[in-house]
């Protein structure tokens, strides 16, 4: 299930699903605000987007609410989460996934966005997004997300990130599957569980910030996600960035232990970088290490 393309003059609707909204944000929050006012969209604010009622957030109803609504507000065409953080999981079982299915809509993020991404793919079918945040469209040195967020969610465009991104083969081989994935914290988190992911026949897409994740936690991670079958179930992976001093994808081979034969790529086109493709989970994709662009979409992923 696809949502509509965004169009100039549509409302685009702001959710704070992880950590609060800080004052220190409020400024850059207001250049994507007038960054896209500036192009004719609209902005806004979920009723609680703002709200910090424990601290460290908004209660999980609170937050999973304000979801519901702007699935629910006929004049919202697109949902950000503001910005990432912690917590985005709190909201899984107040949310109300038969409104969501039935009102289908963009939603993007990327973080700790992308445990909302991922569930409500799981539970509805519908494709969501893994891109900027409504705060990174102008907190990064460039404007590569932003240009991507036009290009994906506006023009409808299958081609992934820009001509010039660099694409290195770690483990050759071609692959068919559905995209998943996003940040391999919150991925690690959803491996089992009420709300797990399903990885059969996945193409697997993962990146990590490094401040929070030396690489023997991300060896943790792939480990939890090996002992659990992830990797028997899944087609390809395909990493995006971590600044390490060990690579991830010296990481994960080592966690493999040349078990595994199906064909991993690594680019820095997306993570927590200012380079952030954006990555449609739920759709169909192709692996293929013999070309120079390694992946690419296979279907639409909103309607034309």
């Amino acid at each position: 299930m696809i949502p509509e393309r965004l169009k100039k003059g549509d409302t685009i609707g702001l959710i704070a699903p992880s950590s609060p909204v800080e004052k220190d944000d409020l400024e850059i929050i207001n250049q994507s605000i007038l960054l896209l006012e500036s192009e004719g969209f609209n902005i806004k604010f979920a009723p609680n987007a703002l709200n910090n009622e424990l601290g460290y957030g908004a209660k999980a109803k609170t937050k999973a609410e304000d979801i519901n609504m702007l699935f629910q507000d006929e004049e919202v065409k697109a949902i950000f989460c503001i910005s990432g953080g912690f917590n985005s999981n709190t909201t899984f079982e107040y949310l109300d996934y038969d409104r969501i299915k039935y009102q289908p809509k963009i939603i993007c993020g990327f973080s700790d966005s992308t445990s909302l991404l991922n569930v409500i793919y799981q539970r509805t079918g519908l494709v969501t997004f893994h891109g900027p945040t409504f705060k990174a469209l102008t907190s990064w040195q460039t404007s590569y997300g932003y240009e991507e967020v036009m290009k994906r969610l506006v023009e409808g465009a299958l081609s992934l990130g820009k001509a010039d991104d660099e694409y290195v083969t770690v483990q050759e081989g071609k692959a068919q599957g559905i995209l998943v994935g996003g940040n391999l914290s919150l991925v690690n988190e959803m491996v089992a569980g009420n709300y797990a992911i399903d990885f059969t026949d996945k193409i697997l897409f993962l990146e990590e910030l490094f401040l929070e994740t030396p690489p023997a936690l991300v060896s943790n991670y792939f480990y939890h996600m090996r002992q659990n079958g992830v990797f028997d179930k899944i087609k390809g992976i395909w990493l995006g960035n971590y600044d390490g001093s060990i690579s991830i994808e010296q990481i994960l081979l080592d966690s493999l232990e040349g078990e595994y034969h199906f064909p991993i790529i690594k680019s820095n086109n997306f993570g927590h970088i200012d380079k952030k493709t954006v990555i449609p989970i739920g759709t169909m994709a192709k692996i293929d290490t013999n070309k120079d662009v390694k992946i690419e979409l296979l279907e639409d992923c909103v309607k034309r």
